[in-house]
């Protein structure tokens, strides 16, 4: 019998859901098996509580519309065994054929964060595909991810960007992966106030959760708005210095400034791991479209 890849990991998915209902028979009192014709004096369970039921830590569970469960699954084995052929197949739906090079040594995890709609999903989009996400769509459910290598100073760096739901119903799900983050990407949309006005409350979540030398970058995203704008450059300038991180103005529909913040979080992430002179981590953002009107003629 034949399996395709989607059928396997399916298969996965079945098996994890089914022991996580399962419970175990050590807690369990026989009497609560056996007819009431047979049952005989009980044995107590192990615990010493009869109704005892095991924490259930994992998988994180959400309550919504429908009950989703999220589960990590981890391909191992020995390099060329099709490890990345078997995730790009479920992924794409297409098998990835020819000489490709093995998976990048190096790797680092970014997490996108933000309130719902300021754009994380559409920076993803972006950034992995170079397209943009136009129309309507379903909002984030708790955690998705995409995987893109970047080459910095010469290095191949691998990137596994986390999307995360900005819904606050969501929130305790993602408190759950900051731990994990090497760099974060905290998103407002610069046409919206509340989404600023709330970056304060998302930083004191990343300084409880997350890890202390964290990567941050806040950007204001939807920056081509024009007329629709309701906050400055300078105030998104003046929060970023406040909480001395990274700043850049950013557009997911223009693509403006998209891989200039992906690429200055991977220049920071390799200098963390193999230091050199601070002077190369400079922000390095593109020029919007009223400075390109100011600039003098270039020579």
């Amino acid at each position: 019998m034949e399996f395709v890849v989607e059928d396997l990991l399916r298969i996965s998915a079945k098996q994890m859901a089914t022991d996580d209902s399962m419970s175990d028979d050590v807690f369990e009192d026989d009497t609560l098996r056996a007819p009431a014709h047979t049952a005989q004096r009980s044995t107590p369970s192990p615990t010493g509580y009869r109704d005892y039921r095991p924490p259930v830590t994992t998988p994180a569970r959400m309550q919504d519309d429908d009950d989703v469960i999220i589960h990590k699954t981890i391909l191992l084995g020995d390099s060329g065994v099709g490890k990345t052929s078997l995730l790009v197949q479920f992924e794409t739906g297409k098998f990835q054929a020819g000489n490709f090079s093995a998976t990048v040594g190096i790797g680092f995890t970014v997490m996108l964060l933000g309130d719902s709609g300021v754009g994380k999903t559409c920076m993803l989009v972006r950034f992995r595909d170079g397209t943009f996400l136009a129309g309507n769509y379903i909002s984030t459910v708790g955690i998705d991810f995409r995987n893109k290598v970047v080459t910095v100073d010469g290095i191949k760096v691998k990137l596994q960007i986390w999307d995360t739901a900005g819904q606050e119903r969501f929130r305790s799900v993602t408190h759950a992966y900051y731990r994990d983050a090497h760099a974060l990407l905290l998103l407002y949309d610069v046409t919206n106030k509340i989404s600023f006005d709330n970056i304060r409350a998302w930083l004191g979540e990343i300084r409880e959760y997350a890890q202390d030398d964290v990567v941050i970058m806040l950007l204001g995203n939807k920056s081509d708005s024009g007329l629709e704008r309701a906050v400055r450059r300078e105030e998104g300038q003046r929060l970023a210095r406040e909480y001395q991180v990274a700043f850049m103005e950013t557009s997911a529909k223009t693509g403006l400034n998209v891989e200039a913040a992906f690429a200055h979080v991977a220049r920071s992430l390799v200098a963390k791991a193999n230091p050199v002179d601070p002077s190369r981590l400079a922000v390095r953002a593109q020029p919007t479209q009223e400075q390109r009107s100011s600039c003098p003629p270039c020579s």
